[in-house]
């Protein structure tokens, strides 16, 4: 069974973030979308929302079986601890290149049994960023472009 792990912070899941799943979703046979305590990004949105909007927009994804699984240690040994042979990772810019090309260095450097793989974001997709999202609803803007609509009504509802 080839297992993948996504691991993100996810505060929120953004429509980015679901094209991702779904395309990986198609790549494993189970897929565990791991979502980061991640303490110091000072997340909008508890651990427990955060996994409960990933699990609800998760639900209706075929392809594979997916789990949500939280995680606070190292991505690679969140990734052994799942048996994940295979970390996915997003791409939507250069930026995010870069700062990947550094992450799968150390990992490799701590299991080289584990393979990353990116994905491109879609074309309509790349521009969107859980921290721009947040920042647009927070102005009063309409975010119902970049999140499924039960995350839009979350933010607008810790926000206003």
């Amino acid at each position: 069974m080839r297992i993948g792990l996504y691991p993100g912070t996810f505060d929120p899941i953004t429509l980015g973030h679901t094209d991702i799943i779904e395309r990986a979703a198609r790549l494993v046979d189970r897929l565990v979308i791991g979502v980061a305590i991640n303490r110091d990004k000072g997340p909008l949105f508890s651990l427990d929302e955060r996994v409960a909007m990933v699990r609800q927009e998760c639900s209706a994804i075929t392809g594979c079986e997916i789990v949500v699984h939280p995680f606070e240690n190292l991505l690679i040994d969140c990734a052994r601890d799942v048996g994940a042979t295979v970390i996915i990772r997003g791409l939507r810019a250069v930026a995010d290149f870069e700062y990947e090309f550094q992450m799968v260095g150390m990992n490799r450097a701590m299991d080289s049994s584990i393979e990353t793989v990116f994905l491109m974001a879609d074309a309509r997709r790349q521009a969107i960023a859980s921290k721009l999202v947040k920042e647009i609803a927070r102005l009063g803007g309409d975010v119902s472009r970049f999140v499924p609509a039960a995350v839009g009504d979350a933010l607008k509802s810790r926000l206003t």
